[in-house]
């Protein structure tokens, strides 16, 4: 059994229809960390109709039935490499960063990308954000510095 899971009671298990409103409420936090809290402009309700629709799939840490982080993820396609498993967000509240409970969700996001059969696990990280930038690379993420995200709100 893994260190952290074993030492704080950390489990890791796919989200449920009552997990949404918590989940909402770490997106929010991270926002704030993020430097951009008006961003975020969902609400519980487009949340769980778009995750009962299969929009996307999350994953939720708990410990002692707590929701203390998160990863959002949905299957996406590389002209390139082919399937892959897009992270979108991979959250663990600040007052329980540092326990373990990230590298059990991104374990777990690694595992899925393998059960479904995904050449590649992609994400973003904010270039300023050098604490998760060291967590990535040492589990062996590579970080791209040469491409630079492009999108247009509708």
């Amino acid at each position: 059994m893994d260190k952290a899971k074993k030492e704080h009671n950390i489990t890791i298990d796919l989200a449920n229809e009552s997990d949404i409103p918590a989940i909402v409420e770490l997106v929010k936090e991270l926002a704030l960390f993020e430097k951009e809290p008006q961003a975020v402009i969902i609400s519980p309700e487009i949340y769980l109709d778009d995750w009962q629709k299969g929009f996307f799939h999350l994953f939720v840490a708990r410990m002692n039935d707590e929701i203390i982080g998160m990863a959002l993820y949905y299957n996406a396609y590389s002209s390139w490499r082919g399937r892959m498993l897009y992270l979108d967000d991979l959250i663990v509240t600040e007052k329980h960063r540092g326990i373990g409970a990230g590298a059990l969700l991104l374990d777990r996001i690694m595992e899925e990308g393998i059960r479904l059969n995904a050449r590649v696990v992609k994400w973003q990280v904010l270039d300023w954000n050098t604490a998760a930038i060291d967590f990535y690379e040492k589990r062996g993420a590579t970080i791209e510095r040469n491409w630079w995200n492009v999108k247009i709100l509708t």
